[in-house]
């Protein structure tokens, strides 16, 4: 049994901080306030992914090759310059180089934590721990996200507008900054010397990442996790409507303006969201004897909480859909540290940084063209429409294709 050391209280404290974004829970609300289509919105979206998409494998690379605390201080920065546009400005072409600094980061960022926790698993025997230790973790950003909406509707409520969350997201960003610099030296290895820094030292990785793609089983891993993954980041920022229209019918604060009067609202239905996310990934290790089976009916009962949600969206039914909803981030909580921990296992440690970084250039790849075609079908048929169509198509396809060889 692994021991909650002084790093495991670093590697929680990271989640956690990373995920105090209080700008998410009114991400949405906040495009649309300053008078962006969802059209717009679905391509600053996809914008992001494809730049994520152009710069994932690279990262992965480098951050093996010349330092993995590097990669994450370079994310942490261009996310802060991300907040100030935001805080600054209101226009649409402003905000594309910001989803595009947003888009850099999280190909810096993606994959490379994870990486250090399994390395760090590895230097103590406690690979068969993965799941477990990842899942505990990840417990820790579910609770940051959830005390996050907490605090973002609180400044929404008392600062009377959006642009203010920005300005606080910067704090814990700093103070992640200092945590990732605390981490131990090793943590921060790559596959040689750092001393020595050529272009044959990004080819080596390079192509035992080749060799490594070539694997079935590890394709199917990266499929079944980055496919959810993708679909739950084109479409999880449009709860918020839903919530917006749950909030209103609430007789609570209604003698204030409709974004004061909603803000409270939206985000104590995001802490209640995060706080079941989170007791989803903490016990996400009582499922890894049942992964194979478990993967696929995860992954189809995510798309069918989508659909659902959708027809009750359409319906106006506003607190049943918000139930659909929450069950698509509870799946993908119990979905990650269990296929994190299977990809772990087959993957080679010295370039696990790189593996996981080509499952997030294909979870890209998926999450763009869903982002993109969300946001047409939403400003064209509603978002109730949008979320059925998606979902359902989804639903179908991986149906088709997964159940009659489910392993």
């Amino acid at each position: 049994m692994y021991l909650k050391d002084r790093q495991y209280r670093k590697f929680c404290a990271y989640g956690f901080l990373k995920n105090l974004r209080f700008y998410e829970a009114f991400f949405i609300l906040f495009l649309l306030n300053r008078g962006l289509s969802f059209t717009q919105i679905g391509t600053l979206y996809a914008i992001r992914m494809i730049v994520t998409n152009l710069f994932e494998l690279p990262s992965g690379i480098v951050a093996d090759s010349f330092g993995r605390k590097r990669s994450l201080l370079t994310s942490f920065l261009l996310y802060i310059a991300a907040f100030m546009v935001f805080y600054l400005f209101r226009s649409f072409w402003l905000f594309v180089p910001a989803f595009v600094s947003i888009g850099i980061a999280e190909a810096f960022r993606s994959g490379t934590h994870k990486g250090m926790i399994m390395d760090y698993l590895s230097s103590k025997h406690w690979d068969e721990q993965a799941v477990d230790y990842y899942g505990h973790t990840r417990s820790w950003s579910q609770r940051g996200s959830a005390l996050s909406a907490l605090l973002a509707g609180v400044i929404v409520l008392f600062g009377g507008n959006y642009e203010l969350i920005f300005l606080a997201s910067i704090l814990p960003y700093i103070l992640n900054m200092l945590n990732v610099l605390s981490y131990p030296g090793y943590l921060d290895r790559s596959l040689k010397s750092r001393e020595t820094k050529s272009l044959s030292q990004l080819m080596d990785p390079l192509k035992m990442l080749g060799q490594v793609l070539r694997d079935r089983k590890i394709r199917r891993i990266m499929h079944s996790s980055a496919l959810h993954s993708a679909y739950l980041k084109a479409i999880k920022d449009y709860v918020q409507l839903v919530m917006l229209n749950l909030a209103l019918v609430l007789p609570l604060l209604t003698n204030q303006a409709s974004e004061k009067r909603s803000a409270l609202s939206i985000g104590v239905f995001y802490f209640l969201i995060y706080l079941a996310s989170s007791w989803a990934s903490r016990n996400a290790a009582r499922f890894s004897d049942k992964r194979p089976r478990m993967a696929t009916a995860t992954l189809l009962a995510g798309f069918l909480a989508g659909t659902l949600s959708g027809f009750l969206f359409h319906l106006e039914l506003w607190g049943l859909a918000l139930l659909a909803f929450a069950l698509i981030y509870i799946v993908e909580n119990i979905r990650k540290p269990l296929l994190t921990g299977a990809l772990a296992e087959v993957a080679p440690k010295e370039i696990l940084t790189s593996v996981i970084s080509a499952q997030s250039l294909w979870h890209t790849i998926l999450g763009s063209l869903m982002a993109v075609g969300f946001g047409l079908i939403a400003d064209h048929r509603g978002i109730g429409p949008a979320l059925m169509c998606v979902s359902g198509l989804l639903l179908v396809l991986s149906a088709a294709i997964s159940l009659p060889r489910s392993s």
